[in-house]
């Protein structure tokens, strides 16, 4: 479940959006740590999917990436 996030600007609750390409693939922020196991073995790095936040009120888009900790 994505976290409730409040406009910086305005401080209205802010709308998750998906994020995609105009062709419909899902964005993928490729960090410069490896992933764990044999994939990281191999230089295979992480990947995040971000989620887009935008506030209904003065239309500002911020786009977020959340880390699973627990892997």
């Amino acid at each position: 479940m994505a976290e409730i996030r409040r406009c910086p600007d305005c401080g209205v609750s802010m709308e998750a959006m998906k994020v995609q390409t105009a062709e419909g693939f899902a964005l993928q922020l490729v960090t410069n740590e490896r992933k764990k196991g044999i994939l990281g073995g191999f230089g295979i790095k992480e990947r995040l999917e971000p989620t887009a936040y935008v506030c209904p009120e003065c239309g500002l888009i911020r786009s977020y990436a959340e880390r699973d900790e627990s892997e």
